[in-house]
């Protein structure tokens, strides 16, 4: 479902560029937190962008875990205006706290700009691999782009998260996006980020991979 809000909003997100969030302080203040980790692992729209911190999807998602009886932590890991390209140069910090679990959430940034996306496509492949090598399960999230990028640019460009998911053997939430984008009572004001009810609608979908996963991890141990 391609997002239907003015196109000229669009680009925003790809300019958004932001300091990186400080999940590193609240992995130091919760050293004694040894419950096995997730970590979201994003741009914008896993960072939060223009909501409270505990209204983002990974805060959401940490507490709907909580409510379901999973103990998980989950980690904050969106840069906002993050490309896979910068995602890949930040896999080294995202191993070194240690997750059992990584949502994959970037590419948008890729699409807004224009990038080849077989640059996109190479780039979340070796990011997803350095996981997959350390022995990290990764959940990968679908994205879609405007029409007005052109029918065979976004084709292409959503055929890439199935291709890889494929490829990689990975589970695929198709479009992390879907019943959020381009629905105003779920946007922000800039009709590109959710709001904390839109995010709500995002981890429902997130949790339906998710917990699966979980389950299956239950089991084997």
């Amino acid at each position: 479902m391609p997002l239907s809000r003015p196109i000229h909003l669009i680009p925003l997100l790809a300019l958004v560029v932001l300091f990186w969030p400080l999940v590193s302080e609240g992995a130091a203040s919760s050293a004694s937190d040894t419950r096995p980790r997730i970590v979201a692992f994003g741009d914008s729209l896993t960072a939060g962008l223009g909501v409270p911190a505990d209204e983002s999807y990974p805060a959401q998602l940490q507490r709907r875990l909580d409510r379901l009886g999973y103990r998980y932590r989950v980690i904050n890991a969106g840069v906002s205006g993050d490309t896979t390209a910068g995602g890949l140069r930040r896999v080294p910090w995202i191993l070194n706290n240690k997750p059992e679990l990584v949502i994959l959430e970037l590419g948008a940034n890729d699409g807004l700009r224009g990038l080849p996306v077989d640059q996109t496509q190479t780039n979340l492949r070796q990011i997803i691999r350095q996981l997959q090598d350390a022995g990290t399960t990764v959940v990968l999230a679908g994205m879609k782009l405007p029409p007005n990028y052109g029918q065979d640019y976004t084709a292409s460009f959503e055929a890439l998260f199935r291709t890889l998911a494929k490829e990689c053997r990975l589970p695929l939430i198709p479009f992390f996006l879907e019943g959020v984008g381009g629905l105003s009572s779920l946007n922000q004001a800039d009709g590109i980020h959710p709001t904390k009810e839109g995010y709500e609608v995002i981890v429902e979908q997130v949790l339906k991979v998710v917990i699966p996963m979980l389950n299956e991890r239950t089991n084997k141990h």
